[in-house]
């Protein structure tokens, strides 16, 4: 069986859930936290990142979420997630990589520096003014994400794809950290609803990292 090396507050992790649920493909639970990360798991990714795929039975190991995804895409016939002409492909992976590297540099790493890093493992104080940056920058994604849901029956098109995963996995984390204000994002906060009470998705909305604990509405799949 698979097992998925994963830290449940990473975003990537969870889209590399995402897909597998979605295509029904069983896998098993390790959870590494990066930043205390030990010799193993380094032998496994050299990075030192998650996620880590491994699967001892076949001898295969697959790091970064995009080549995971990619792999699954290209291995497996249900539930495809990068379909389309040429044209609907391209643009779903363009929003696979905004949510991956601009929403994730602009909001969901700061936030999970400050909120989460720093007080847990580093044992210093956030700092508020990243905080309240990092949350500006949310609004601004989410403005981008309400005019996709204006154009859209999902972010990519007619269908859900890779790129309704990437972006939910990134607002998951960011929602836990109490870092989105939903207040004039109605079309995003019921297209994320809709995409909560899945079954790919209901299982991490029951998971808790340590101490930190998420807003009220975060498990709501109606909020």
């Amino acid at each position: 069986m698979w097992q998925l090396y994963q830290f449940p507050l990473c975003p990537f992790s969870r889209k590399v859930r995402l897909l597998l649920g979605e295509k029904g493909v069983s896998y098993e639970l390790v959870e590494e936290i990066p930043w205390v990360a030990g010799d193993d798991f380094f032998q496994l990714n050299p990075a030192g990142r998650t996620p880590v795929l491994h699967n001892p039975q076949k001898n295969l190991t697959l790091m970064d979420s995009r080549a995971i995804c990619e792999y699954f895409e290209e291995t497996e016939d249900r539930a495809p997630m990068i379909v389309g002409t040429a044209t609907n492909r391209a643009e779903i992976r363009r929003l696979v990589a905004l949510f991956d590297e601009s929403f994730f540099a602009d909001v969901t790493a700061p936030l999970l520096n400050e909120r989460l890093r720093k007080p847990t493992f580093e044992k210093t104080s956030p700092d508020s003014g990243a905080v309240r940056a990092a949350m500006r920058m949310a609004n601004g994604h989410l403005d981008y994400i309400d005019y996709l849901i204006d154009t859209r029956p999902w972010l990519a098109g007619a269908q859900m794809s890779m790129a309704d995963l990437a972006a939910a996995a990134q607002i998951s984390v960011v929602d836990y950290l109490g870092g989105i204000d939903w207040a004039g994002h109605e079309q995003t906060r019921g297209w994320y609803s809709v995409f909560k009470s899945r079954p790919s998705f209901r299982p991490m909305l029951s998971e808790r990292m340590g101490t930190i604990r998420p807003p009220a509405h975060y498990s709501d799949v109606n909020a």
